[in-house]
């Protein structure tokens, strides 16, 4: 019998995805949530507080693989350090993170969280794989649908994105939880590149909404980061292979009817 792995936000967009990967590889899952629930579908799941580590020694115990894909609006940093050092105690042999694009160069708090939950990856002592992909295409969808409430839609047009499939990060993460430790590996970024606007005309259009677009400036450092790409992924990313526009066609197009 192999050890389980242990994924964090094993119910969310991604782990969702990657748990029943890992199960169709033949490995047992246990997944930490916040609140106890049955085990289903050959799942184990364990409570447990990230931030607070309560309940993280019993969670980890017995798993050789760590997938941390668990995140907040707060505390990403101090949960991190918390499941890294808890993977140390444990023995675990492979870490693996999920951070995301433009980490070193977007000054916005989040991301500099993301990037001290990476360092607390690789200063555990725990051989660790980090990959960053880019945004989520349900991400943008969410953006884009909360901008297109406006009457005036604002769009700045210097901001670029490569939204990327959670199917193919799952993919590509099970391929390395499933692997030996990395490092840093390649970006994921999605097969193509947009401006903001452009992303939000294709969503328009699929949604059969019609709005004018006003072209805004985004000022500041971020504005900045922004317009120098900092965002986007680096060189040599890997490419997902899903679209935006399919993705808009299976979770928008079949399901909102046109309108004149």
């Amino acid at each position: 019998m192999t050890a389980p792995i242990l994924v964090t936000g094993g119910t969310g967009t991604l782990g969702s995805l990657l748990v029943p990967r890992l199960r169709e590889a033949g490995r047992e899952v246990r997944v930490l949530t916040r609140h106890a629930r049955p085990a289903s579908d050959g799942t184990e799941y364990v409570a447990c507080d990230l931030l607070q580590g309560d309940g993280l020694d019993e969670a980890v115990a017995g798993a050789e693989t760590v997938v941390h894909l668990a995140g907040g609006p707060k505390g990403d940093e101090i949960a991190t350090r918390n499941l890294a050092e808890a993977a140390k105690r444990a023995g675990a042999r492979h870490l693996v993170y999920v951070s995301v694009t433009g980490v070193e160069g977007v000054p916005i708090a989040w991301l500099r969280s993301k990037l001290a939950s990476e360092q607390a990856v690789a200063d555990s002592g725990v051989p660790w794989t980090t990959l960053r992909p880019a945004q989520f295409h349900s991400l943008v969808l969410g953006i884009a649908q909360k901008m297109a409430k406006s009457p005036v839609v604002p769009a700045p047009g210097a901001l670029r994105f490569q939204p990327v499939d959670e199917r193919d990060v799952a993919d590509r993460l099970a391929e390395l939880a499933l692997g030996a430790p990395a490092g840093l590996v390649p970006d994921l970024a999605g097969p193509t590149d947009y401006t903001l606007p452009e992303l939000l005309r294709s969503y328009l259009a699929a949604a059969g909404k019609r709005r004018p677009m006003l072209p805004v400036p985004m000022a500041g450092k971020i504005g900045r980061a922004y317009r120098e790409g900092l965002n986007l992924a680096r060189e040599g990313a890997a490419r997902g292979t899903r679209t935006w526009e399919s993705y808009l066609a299976d979770h928008v197009a079949a399901r909102t009817p046109a309108k004149a």
